[in-house]
C-alpha cells in the first residue's frame, strides 16, 4: 500500500475514479436512489476505516465492489428488496439450466443473435431492454451480470467481490444468460428475429 502521507489522496482518488460504478451497482442493488446514495456514502465509509488492511492496490476496484455488496446484504437487503419489482421467483442461485430447450427450435438469425452474450448481446440489444430485464433477475444472477457484463470484472475478480469460487460465478452467469433470454424472447421476437422467413435466408 502507499505509505500513510499519500493514502488519503491514494484513496480519493480511487474512490472518485469509481463512483459511477459503485453508485450504477448500489442502485441496482437497492433500487432506490435514496438507499442507492446512503448504500454509497457508508460502504465509502467502510472501506476507508479498512483502507489500511488492502493488500494490493491494484485490487481496490474489486475490493471496492465488494464491501458495497456486503454493506448491502448486511444492512440494506430486508428494507430494498421488493418483491413485485422482481420478475422471477427467487431461485436458488446454484445450479444451471440448459438452454437448448428453448434454442432448439429458433430460427438462425435468433441463434445468431443469442451467439455472443459477452459481446454482441449486450452490445446489439436497445439499453432500456438491457436494463429492465437485468433489473428483473434475481439478485444474485443480477450482480453477477452487471460486475461481468457491465463492469468488465473478470470471472476471478467477480468471485473476489462475492466470495465464492469462479466456478460458482460461471454457473450464476450461464443461469442468468438463460433468465435474460427468456425475457428478452417478447423483444427478439418483435425486433423480427425469429421470424421464419429471415431464418430461411440467413
Amino acid at each position: 500500500m502507499p505509505l500513510d502521507s499519500d493514502l488519503k489522496r491514494f484513496f480519493s482518488e480511487n474512490v472518485e475514479a469509481n463512483m459511477d460504478s459503485i453508485y450504477s451497482l448500489a442502485l441496482r442493488l437497492t433500487r432506490n436512489r435514496a438507499d442507492a446514495e446512503d448504500l454509497v456514502a457508508e460502504s465509502v465509509t467502510k472501506a476507508w476505516a479498512s483502507i489500511k488492511k488492502l493488500d494490493n492496490p491494484d485490487r481496490f476496484r474489486p475490493w471496492l465492489f465488494r464491501i458495497v455488496h456486503n454493506t448491502f446484504i448486511s444492512d440494506y437487503r430486508k428494507k430494498s428488496i421488493r418483491p413485485a419489482e422482481t420478475a422471477y421467483d427467487e431461485a436458488p442461485c446454484e445450479g444451471t439450466e440448459d438452454v437448448s430447450a428453448i434454442l432448439v427450435h429458433q430460427p438462425n438469425d435468433f441463434l445468431n443473435w443469442w451467439a455472443n452474450p459477452e459481446k454482441a448481446f449486450f452490445n446489439n440489444l436497445l439499453g432500456e431492454e438491457i436494463n429492465a430485464a437485468i433489473d428483473r433477475l434475481p439478485e444474485c444472477f443480477r450482480v453477477t451480470v452487471i460486475l461481468i457484463n457491465i463492469e468488465g470484472l473478470s470471472y476471478d475478480e467477480a468471485a473476489e467481490v462475492l466470495d465464492v469460487s469462479p466456478g460458482t460465478i460461471r454457473s450464476r452467469m450461464n443461469r442468468g444468460r438463460t433468465l435474460l433470454q427468456k425475457e428478452l424472447w417478447h423483444y427478439a421476437n418483435e425486433a423480427g428475429l425469429t421470424t421464419p422467413d429471415k431464418a430461411a435466408g440467413a
